[in-house]
C-alpha cells in the first residue's frame, strides 16, 4: 500500500497513530495537552507532541494527506455531560475549554485542506442536545468545509474482548464512495489477554470490596442496575473508561472463592484496547488506567484506516456527481 503523511491531533498516547502507521503511513506532526500522556507518546514514537493547540499557528503545521483527531469527548458522553449538569456547567459547544477544540479541527482543515480525515468520539455525540451538536458538526465539515463525510458507530468486540461503541466520521475532500470496513468477529474472550502471575496489589482490600458490594446492594434494592462489574472470563468485558483508576469497579476478575477480585493490570488494560506487549508503558498505574481508558482500540481503527487509504487511491471511488456537478476521475 503507498505511503502517505498524516496528523496526529488529541493523540493522547498514540493509539490513532500506532494504526495508521502500521499501514505505511508517516507521521509529520501531532499535538496532545497532557504532560503524562506526551511522556507515553515520546518512549513509544520518538517524538514529542505539540501542547496546547489552539497556540499553534496553523502555517507550521505541515502540508500532510489525512488529518487524525480523536477530540475530547467529555463535553459529550453521558457521563461528563451529568457531571457538569450537576455543577451547572455548560456541556457541549457551551464548554469553552473542551467543546470548542472541534473548532481547531475545522482551523486546520480549512486551511490545509488535506484529502481525508478521520475523527473519533463517543457514540452520545450523536445523541447530545438532542443531536444539535451532530448536526453543527456534520453541517461544518460538509457545508462550509466541503467534505464528503461518513458517519459509523463501531463496537470493538469483534476484535478485542471489551464492549466499546465509538462513532467514526470519515472525510473525503474530493468526494468519494467509501464504505467502512465489514469487521469479521473473531470472538475473543477476556481470558486469553490476561496476564499469568499478577501482583497482589491489584487485589482489591476488603475495606474496598464491602463498600462496592453494599453500594451494588443498596441501588439493587432501588431498581438500579448501578455497582461493580465481575467480567466473565469467557466473554467480554464492560467498556473500559478513564476512571477505572478510582477503584476498578466496572470490570473485576473474579480471583476464586476465599479470595477478594482484582483490577486489571496496565497491561492487561493495554491488551484490551489492542495494544501490542511493545507498547511501553511509563508512567504510573493511576495514569496508565486514565491513559488506557482514555484511547482508542487500535486494530479498529487500522481497519477503517485501510479501507481509507484504499478508497483514496483508487480512482474508482470517485462520485460521478456531487450537489449536482459532474466530476471526473482525473479531477
Amino acid at each position: 500500500m503507498p505511503s502517505f503523511t498524516f496528523i496526529d491531533l488529541f493523540a493522547g498516547i498514540g493509539g490513532t497513530r500506532l494504526a495508521f502507521e502500521r499501514i505505511g503511513g508517516r507521521c509529520v506532526f501531532s499535538s496532545e495537552i497532557d504532560k503524562y500522556a506526551q511522556k507515553t507518546y515520546i518512549i513509544n514514537f520518538g517524538d514529542r507532541p505539540v501542547g496546547d493547540i489552539r497556540k499553534v499557528d496553523v502555517k507550521n503545521i505541515p502540508d500532510h494527506d489525512v488529518l487524525l483527531a480523536g477530540f475530547p469527548c467529555q463535553p459529550f458522553s453521558i457521563s461528563g455531560v451529568t457531571k457538569l449538569k450537576s455543577l451547572d456547567l455548560p456541556h457541549g459547544f457551551l464548554d469553552e475549554i473542551r467543546g470548542t477544540l472541534f473548532f481547531e479541527i475545522v482551523r486546520i482543515l480549512k486551511e490545509k485542506q488535506p484529502s481525508a480525515f478521520l475523527l473519533e468520539n463517543v457514540k452520545n455525540l450523536q445523541s447530545h442536545d438532542h443531536g444539535h451538536t451532530f448536526k453543527i458538526i456534520r453541517d461544518t465539515l460538509e457545508n462550509e468545509l466541503e467534505y464528503d463525510t461518513y458517519v459509523k458507530v463501531i463496537d470493538g468486540r469483534f476484535l478485542v474482548p471489551q464492549h466499546r461503541e465509538r462513532i467514526f466520521i470519515v472525510g473525503f475532500k474530493k468526494p468519494r464512495v467509501f464504505n467502512f470496513p465489514d469487521i469479521k468477529d473473531e470472538k475473543p474472550i477476556l481470558k486469553n489477554i490476561l496476564e499469568k502471575d499478577v501482583d497482589p496489589r491489584y487485589t482489591l482490600s476488603d475495606h474496598l470490596w464491602r463498600y462496592l458490594q453494599e453500594y451494588k446492594s443498596k441501588h439493587k434494592s432501588q431498581g438500579n442496575g448501578f455497582g461493580f462489574g465481575l467480567a466473565d472470563l469467557n466473554g467480554i468485558t464492560r467498556t473500559l473508561s478513564a476512571r477505572y483508576y478510582k477503584d476498578g469497579s466496572e470490570i473485576l476478575i473474579d480471583q476464586g472463592e476465599g479470595k477478594n477480585p482484582r483490577r486489571l493490570t496496565p497491561r492487561e488494560c493495554a491488551r484490551l484496547m489492542g495494544f501490542p506487549d511493545s507498547f511501553q508503558i511509563p508512567v504510573s498505574d493511576s495514569q496508565a488506567y486514565k491513559q488506557f481508558g482514555n484511547s482508542v482500540i487500535v486494530p479498529v481503527v487500522e481497519c477503517i484506516a485501510v479501507e481509507m487509504i484504499k478508497c483514496l487511491n483508487d480512482p474508482r471511488s470517485l462520485k460521478l456527481v456531487w450537489k449536482g456537478q459532474i466530476l471526473y476521475p482525473d479531477a
